[in-house]
């Protein structure tokens, strides 16, 4: 990775993007970051900020709603205002929001169920943004031949979880966006990947109804005996990142010590 490499983590502040940057900045990359923090929360961000900071890398956050068409918008063009004759570009574009309705399908009262608002913003939230925000990347030139798009996903593409419905649908659609991307971007030399971590303790594992026991049982199915970890996972983004791993595209890669493969 040279100097002039970018990460645009969203997702920044926490959880995977917020190791990822550290981890990315580490290995030599200047971080551009999208989180969407309160008062009470923001002290994450600026942790990030520091650490990065502390590794000698550049570091810009936005603090401000990713999924948001105008604001997305508004991100974009500051990124391309400050690589503007720079020469440099985005080298890797990780997507991990976790925001979306964790309700069942049906329930004894219609107010208990998901309704259509709920279950269209968590797929635009946890799938469609990935599109967008790769259209906004190259439509400004900001990415281009070597970059890395990465997409966090989870066994619940191919499982069920209670009240995980929505989740779910927009994690199985998050991979085929990926496919579809990866088919798309291959003549220009952009690979897409999904990665799968394995349960992680991280604020929205613990929003999920019954996650205690979503963690019991990950860490009775891992063959190490130990969830994964936010680190764990940042690693292998770094390792994908770097020029080895260019023929690598389309595909969900599992970075969870072996987990889905005992469920």
């Amino acid at each position: 990775m040279s100097k002039s490499d970018w990460a645009l983590i969203l997702g920044a502040s926490s959880g995977f993007g917020g190791a990822a940057a550290l981890e990315l900045a580490r290995r030599g990359m200047n971080i551009f970051g999208v989180h969407l923090d309160t008062r009470a929360t923001l002290p994450n961000a600026q942790r990030v900020v520091s650490q990065v900071k502390e590794a000698g890398r550049e570091v810009i956050f936005f603090n401000t709603n990713a999924a948001d068409i105008g604001k997305r918008d508004e991100v974009l063009a500051k990124v391309e205002e400050r690589l503007r004759g720079s020469g440099e570009s985005v080298r890797v574009l990780l997507h991990s929001l976790a925001f979306g309705t964790l309700k069942p399908f049906v329930a004894g009262r219609a107010e208990e169920a998901i309704n259509s608002s709920q279950l269209q913003m968590t797929m635009e939230v946890m799938a469609n943004s990935l599109v967008y925000w790769v259209q906004g990347l190259l439509l400004r030139g900001l990415m281009g031949a070597g970059g890395r798009v990465f997409a966090m996903t989870s066994s619940g593409a191919h499982r069920v979880i209670p009240c995980y419905g929505a989740v779910s649908a927009a994690k199985a659609a998050l991979e085929s966006h990926v496919r579809q991307l990866a088919l798309e971007l291959a003549p220009i030399d952009i690979s897409v990947n999904a990665v799968r971590a394995g349960v992680t303790d991280t604020a929205a594992l613990r929003k999920i109804p019954g996650h205690e026991n979503i963690a019991r049982l990950a860490l009775e199915r891992n063959p190490h005996h130990r969830m994964t970890t936010p680190e764990d996972v940042a690693r292998a983004i770094g390792v994908l990142s770097g020029p080895e791993a260019h023929w690598m595209t389309g595909t969900v890669i599992g970075v969870d010590g072996g987990e889905d493969i005992t469920g």
